[in-house]
């Protein structure tokens, strides 16, 4: 069943919640009881269950009633939260935007978010430069760039990138890629330890992907078997269907392959695609930086259980 609820109803139920009757609710908002009663009614209408034990004198949720309750504060902060981002968007912003962002993202994640900017801002000239994330982070603190969006987490900077305001915005799943016909293409996961016995074609080590893979073997006390080592993603997953070795990349980045076979890695922590940014960015930057927490955001709800880009199957 498809629910619909209304911000206005969550609000209201909030209300007296917080404030511990329908009667307290309807007094600090300026209604009637009957209002307010009638307003939690057609709530109850939409989720098709009661909300409140009617039977007890004392304000006392139904297991729906707490089931929403967990959830509505939380809905009703992103909703505010998209209407600031929105109104900031509404602001005439002019100049020019120098923006950071690796291959991987600037291919798979920004166009959209780009041709939207550009609607927003016609008035800002948008810069873009291609680089690992590591990359990107040391040149917006040394401020040649505005912003970077990034994989995080980063390994560890200089001072001035451990002083950036790093915003994190939607998981990004990685998983490991093998051909077809592979001995791991039929498994449902794939352990680090199970990884580290075969051959493995990975980005270099300026990328933060090569620093979190790393760490993770560490961690495990296992030593990988890097036959080949390169810049590109899209190189690297040619030489994997060729069977040069297997590998760990963002999964959003081989949802189009026909001939590789993506499997999920198990154990590892999972990463973020974020922001970088000064302390206090330019007009431009706090712009983009807003529209990309609406969009991706969005995007990420959109792929089923909460903010990810997660596996398709």
């Amino acid at each position: 069943m498809k629910l619909e609820l209304r911000s206005d109803r969550l609000r209201l139920f909030d209300a007296v919640l917080r404030l511990g009757g329908f009667s307290a609710a309807a007094r600090a908002l300026g209604l009637t009881q009957s209002s307010v009663s009638q307003s939690i009614a057609a709530l109850e209408a939409d989720v098709g269950q009661a909300l409140f034990d009617r039977s007890s004198r004392k304000l006392r949720l139904t297991e729906a009633g707490e089931a929403l309750e967990r959830h509505a504060a939380g809905v009703l902060d992103a909703l505010e939260q998209t209407r600031a981002a929105l109104q900031q968007l509404d602001q005439v912003v002019t100049g020019t935007l120098c923006l950071g962002a690796t291959d991987t993202l600037a291919t798979h994640v920004l166009p959209p978010v780009f041709a939207a900017f550009r609607k927003a801002h016609p008035g800002v000239e948008l810069r873009l430069d291609n680089r690992p994330s590591p990359a990107i982070a040391e040149k917006v603190a040394a401020r040649e760039l505005d912003l970077g969006v990034v994989s995080l987490p980063l390994p560890r900077g200089s001072a001035g990138v451990e002083a950036l305001t790093q915003v994190p915005l939607v998981e990004q799943r990685d998983v490991v890629i093998v051909p077809r016909g592979h001995a791991l293409a039929k498994k449902s996961k794939v352990r680090l330890s199970e990884l580290a016995k075969f051959p493995l074609v990975l980005l270099d080590r300026t990328t933060a992907s090569r620093a979190w893979l790393e760490r993770h073997f560490a961690v495990e006390q296992l030593t990988p078997r890097v036959a080949m080592e390169m810049s590109s993603l899209e190189v690297l997953k040619r030489l994997v269907e060729l069977d040069f070795g297997i590998s760990v990349v963002p999964q959003l980045a081989v949802r189009a392959e026909k001939k590789l076979v993506a499997v999920p890695l198990l154990g590892a922590e999972r990463r973020m695609v974020g922001l970088v940014m000064p302390r206090v960015p330019t007009r431009a930057a706090a712009a983009f930086a807003a529209l990309c927490r609406v969009s991706l955001s969005l995007r990420g709800r959109g792929a089923g259980r909460g903010p990810t880009f997660g596996p398709t199957g």
